[in-house]
This record gives C-alpha cells, sequence and structure tokens, in this order.
C-alpha cells in the first residue's frame, strides 16, 4: 500500500544553528557572503548588458536603524525571488556536501543563510536588468516569508536590509563593518565603498602581490605587514591552470617548534583564510605565502580550500617554485643561500630526515661540526668519501682528541645531525659512514713501540694506582699529537652514571633512592669494565718523563693534575672531590718544588 509523497520541512532555526556551530567559525562571514553574492551579480550583469562594478555598504547606526548592502549587479526577478526560499534550502545542502555553486541564484542562497546569524530579519529588494517590475523579499529567522512587488522605480540590482540581532549589534556598526570590508575585500576587482555619513570611503585597492614587477616597494612592504619584519627574500609563485599566483615571502627569522606552514588565501581576489596550512608543501615552513585563485574550489565555510587533484597539482607547481629559488640562489647568491641556512637549519635539519623531496635539493647547504671545522655537506661529501660520526657531544670530544688527520669525524650530537649523517648515503651512494664509539676508537690507538712496552706497562699500572679512587683507570697509548697529555675516555653510559652520581648529591632522599635503583638496574646488566679511562699519550714528553720520576709524592700530584687537565679539556665538569683534588695536587707540588714542609697529603690519600 503506497503512501502519499511529502516535502521535508526544514525548520530555518536549526539549519542557521547549523551554520553558526559547524560550518561558519564566526557571524563574522556574514560580510563576506554578501559581498561574495554582490561581486558574482556584478559579474553576472556584465555578461547580460556590459554595466555594473560598484557596492556600497552603509553600516547600522543611530540614523539609518539598519545595515544595507547595495550592488548594481544583474539583480533579481518576481520569479526568482519567490522561489529564493527552497533556493536556499537546495543551496545549502550542496555546499554542505562541497558541491560547487555554479548559478547565482544558488550562490546567493547560503548568503542569505549567513545573515541569519546576525539579523532576525531580511529584507531583499532588487531589480533585474533582464527587465520586470522590481520586487521585495522579507524573510524572518522563524521560516516565514512574504513576497511583494514594488512601483518603486529601484536601479537595477540588489540591496539587502538587515534589522540586527540583539546580540550581533556591533557586527553591523561603522568599526566592524569597515573591518570586516577591508579584512575580506579591499583586494575585489570591484568598487566597494563605505557610507560615513559625511560621505564614501572607498576601500578597495589594487592587491600588491599579484603584480609585483609593477610595483616592488609595494610587494615587499605587504610582506613586511605580513610576517612584521622585512623578509629575507620574495619569491613569485604561478600555476596559470588554476588561475594560481601570488608571492612567498621568506622568514627573516626561524618559526616555533611544531608551526605549521600557512598561507594567506584568496579566491578571485576575495580573502578565504588568513592560514590555509595545504596550499604548499609541509616542508616550506620557512615561507609565508599570500595567494589568489581563480580555480580552486572552496568547501562550504569558505574558510578552506576542498582537497582534489586541482590543489594537488597546484601544491605541486608552488613548491617547485620554491625549490627553484633556493637552487638559483646557490648558483648567484650562495651567500645569501648561507645566511636563509643559517637562520632556518634546525627546522630544515628536522624536515629532512621525513621529506625525500628537500632532502635532495637543500642538504647540500647544511652544516656539521667536524675535526675539520664547520663543514657544508656538500664540500663534506665531496672531500670525503668515508664519513664517521659520534652519535653523542661527549664521546665526539672523547674521540675527537685521537681521531686521525686524515679522517673526518662528525659531531652528531646537536639536534637532528646524527640522523642527518645516517641519511647521506641514501643521498649520495658514493658516501659510507660509520658511527664510532670511544672504545672502538681506544683498541684503534697504536700501543707504545717494543722498546718502550714495559716501561708503558709500569706507567699504567702506577698511574692507576693513584687514580684508583676517582674510579679511573690508566691506559698508555701513542697518539700522533705531541702536545696531547692525555684523554678522558668513558662510554656513554659512563657518563651517564657520573651524572646521575652527580645529582644524587644535591637530590632528596625521594629522587637519589630512584637514581640508586637506576644504578643497581643498570649495574646488574652491564659489562663490569665500563669504566672511565685516562689515555696517556706516549707520544708526549711530559708523559714520558713520569717514567723516572722516583719521588712517589711528585708522581701522584702529576698525575693527578693530568687527570684534571683531561677532564677539563673534553668539557666534563668537576665534581667536588675533583675540585678538593686538584687544588691540593697543586699546593702539594708548589710545596715540594720550593723544598717546603707542609700538610701534603701522603701518597695513597688521592682524594
Amino acid at each position: 500500500m503506497g503512501g502519499d509523497v511529502q516535502q521535508f520541512q526544514v525548520d530555518l532555526r536549526g539549519v542557521v544553528d547549523l551554520l553558526s556551530r559547524h560550518i561558519y567559525s564566526s557571524p563574522r562571514v556574514y560580510l563576506r557572503e554578501l559581498l561574495q553574492n554582490a561581486r558574482d551579480a556584478i559579474t553576472a550583469r556584465r555578461e547580460v548588458d556590459g554595466g555594473g562594478g560598484r557596492i556600497r555598504i552603509t553600516p547600522l547606526t543611530a540614523q539609518t536603524g539598519e545595515f544595507v548592502l547595495r550592488d548594481d549587479g544583474v539583480g533579481l526577478t518576481a520569479a526568482e525571488v519567490a522561489d529564493l526560499l527552497a533556493t536556499v534550502g537546495r543551496s545549502s545542502k550542496r555546499d554542505i556536501f562541497d558541491l560547487p555553486r555554479s548559478d547565482y541564484l544558488g550562490q546567493f542562497g547560503i548568503g542569505l543563510l549567513s545573515c541569519f546569524m546576525v539579523a532576525d530579519t531580511i529584507v531583499i529588494r532588487s531589480r533585474s536588468a533582464r527587465g520586470g517590475a522590481a520586487v521585495e523579499w522579507t524573510g524572518s529567522a522563524d521560516g516565514t516569508f512574504q513576497v511583494v512587488e514594488l512601483d518603486d522605480d529601484l536601479p537595477v540590482g540588489t540591496s539587502v536590509h538587515l534589522v540586527p540581532r540583539f546580540d550581533a549589534d556591533e557586527l553591523l556598526r561603522p568599526a566592524a563593518v569597515h573591518e570586516l570590508a577591508t579584512t575580506f575585500g579591499e583586494f575585489l576587482p570591484v568598487r566597494v565603498t563605505i557610507d560615513t555619513g559625511a560621505g564614501d570611503v572607498d576601500i578597495t585597492r589594487e592587491p600588491p602581490f599579484l603584480s609585483p614587477a609593477d610595483d616592488p616597494e609595494a610587494a615587499v612592504a605587504y610582506g613586511r605587514d605580513l610576517l612584521g619584519a622585512n623578509p629575507l627574500d620574495v619569491i613569485e609563485l604561478g600555476e596559470p591552470g588554476t588561475g594560481t599566483r601570488g608571492l612567498a615571502y621568506v622568514l627573516p627569522y626561524a618559526p616555533p617548534p611544531g608551526a605549521r606552514q600557512a598561507t594567506r588565501m584568496y579566491l578571485g581576489r576575495m580573502l578565504l583564510s588568513e592560514r590555509v596550512d595545504d596550499v604548499l608543501p609541509d616542508w616550506a615552513f620557512f615561507v609565508r605565502a599570500v595567494v589568489d585563485s581563480t580555480g580552486l574550489a572552496p568547501t562550504a565555510s569558505r574558510e578552506s580550500l576542498v582537497e582534489d587533484t586541482a590543489l594537488e597539482h597546484v601544491r605541486e607547481q608552488l613548491g617547485a617554485g620554491i625549490r627553484r629559488w633556493v637552487l638559483e640562489l646557490g648558483l648567484r647568491e650562495p651567500h645569501r643561500l648561507a645566511q636563509f641556512v643559517a637562520v632556518h637549519e634546525v627546522g630544515l635539519k628536522s624536515l629532512v630526515r621525513h621529506d625525500e623531496e628537500l632532502a635532495r635539493f637543500i642538504t647540500r647547504w647544511l652544516t656539521v661540526e667536524t675535526t675539520h671545522g664547520t663543514l657544508r655537506i656538500g664540500d663534506l661529501v665531496e672531500r670525503y668519501p668515508h664519513i664517521r660520526y659520534a652519535q653523542t657531544v661527549d664521546e665526539f670530544r672523547q674521540v675527537a682528541g685521537i681521531s686521525p688527520g686524515d679522517e673526518v669525524l662528525v659531531n652528531g650530537g646537536y639536534l637532528y645531525d646524527a640522523d642527518l649523517v645516517r641519511l647521506l648515503p641514501e643521498l649520495y651512494p658514493a658516501v659510507t659512514v660509520e658511527k664510532v664509539d670511544v672504545a672502538g676508537e681506544l683498541d684503534r690507538l697504536d700501543p707504545p713501540p717494543l722498546d718502550d712496552r714495559d716501561a708503558a706497562v709500569a706507567l699504567e699500572t702506577r698511574a692507576g694506582a693513584v687514580l684508583a679512587a676517582s674510579d679511573c683507570a690508566v691506559v698508555v697509548r701513542s697518539i700522533d699529537q705531541p702536545a696531547l697529555t692525555g684523554l678522558y675516555v668513558a662510554d656513554p653510559e659512563v657518563l651517564r652514571a657520573i651524572d646521575r652520581g652527580r645529582t644524587r648529591g644535591v637530590a632528596g632522599a625521594l629522587w637519589g633512592g630512584v637514581l640508586d635503583r637506576i644504578d643497581q638496574t643498570l649495574s646488574a646488566a652491564r659489562d663490569d669494565d665500563l669504566t672511565a679511562r685516562l689515555c696517556l699519550n706516549w707520544s708526549n714528553r711530559v708523559v714520558r718523563a713520569l717514567v723516572r720520576v722516583e719521588d712517589d709524592a711528585v708522581f701522584a700530584r702529576t698525575v693527578q693534575l693530568l687527570y684534571i687537565q683531561a677532564l677539563l679539556a673534553g668539557h666534563h665538569p668537576l665534581r667536588d672531590a675533583d675540585r678538593a683534588l686538584m687544588t691540593s695536587a697543586l699546593a702539594d707540588l708548589v710545596s715540594l718544588s720550593a723544598g717546603i714542609e707542609g700538610d701534603s697529603l701522603p701518597f695513597g690519600d688521592a682524594r
């Protein structure tokens, strides 16, 4: 048994609530929608009779009693006005599903609904360029409306009259209207004026980001206002297929960590959003762009773009333009590219780990610290086909002192540098990389010559007894740096344990217990030979002279000072016991050299 087919009844208040809570970000967009409708109407009229070209806004004041926006566009016929409410429902539904608004009447509908966020009553008066009587449509937020024909000799075009809601009064007044009209419509290709009561003020101007060659200073000034500082450079962007063009301003400062790339986006020179994050590739975090397009599609809210093939193509082409800027700058003005990299290096390093496209064209300009000074990656891979790196700053400092001069060692301890070095074989197939560790590097060192071996072993034993209380073993190796007396060498886990020991000395009982538990757990899992070592350099004349020192006190104090010197040279913080050891050793050596009998410590008491 079939029933009657009936049409859904739309609760207009519910639709308005949906718009205000879930589609639009703010009631402020009412003016943007009215400007868009008026601009579309002017475009339509130019196809009919070539006329039109102005929008005039009269804000709400005590004298006017209402807000009015007038355009000299194509206007509405009586039949179109009668169908307006139904069109509102259809067009709003179509917009919600991101389908295009291709006809003027459909475009008009969603703009009308946005007005109900600021007004309880809307009056539309219009005369069509196609002929017919002038008409008036009056609608209320409760869903009721009426249409009448007017005898008035209205000009061709449309005027929208708003009676404000009690909570939206300020949005229709002069200050807010001027701000909103300027924000959304200052670059519209039609004339927009605001009635101030003392005359009309024109708010429209030519967009400086669309014709930078005509006025380069204006383009730079616009970027300065956008960034709050002078841009490092200005990059022209364009994708002709979608009518997309604009400028990318290179930031003169590093953006906050985690900040996403954002673009000020216009559609047909109407502001879409101050921050659209999908127009440029994510890796282009170092620019802030201003872009206008006539071919990209907005979402229902007109505050972002539909993610479709057109947007994907635009993103690729604009990204290619920014890549070209980097490459050309490197060829033409490498000193300026170096300045750019210096500002944004940490951010660039963080992204090349995940973005192959960025990595391939920017990595060669990034820098790392090495045993041969700070080097650009491009120079590093050209000079050294095999690159060794230390994972931490402490390991680098220790290994750098014993690294052969014909090899290169990279400090991978700074943020992202170890990841960057590990990536190099993928970018430069001829390059190999090797991670080094302290114990392995110590094993690479040559022992003293065979004729000196017995003396060196005796020195290890005797000096080791002096430093036993400092939990430091002694080894003697030949290092090809005669000025170097010795190195303090420790496995990273040993260094962390030492740091925990220092912290335990100043922490309360709770944290002291936690650190004790960590040490107990780790000590059960690690080898017993993970100790710190003082590596004495047999090539140094002071170390060789120690073999001939018979006075135990002089020998002990000298070894203790070599130990402290190695700690300081390796940038290791001194513990209280280390500082006390240094003071007593110096005092005792002075006393011994002067032949003064004093309170010197006995040989065995190194602490």
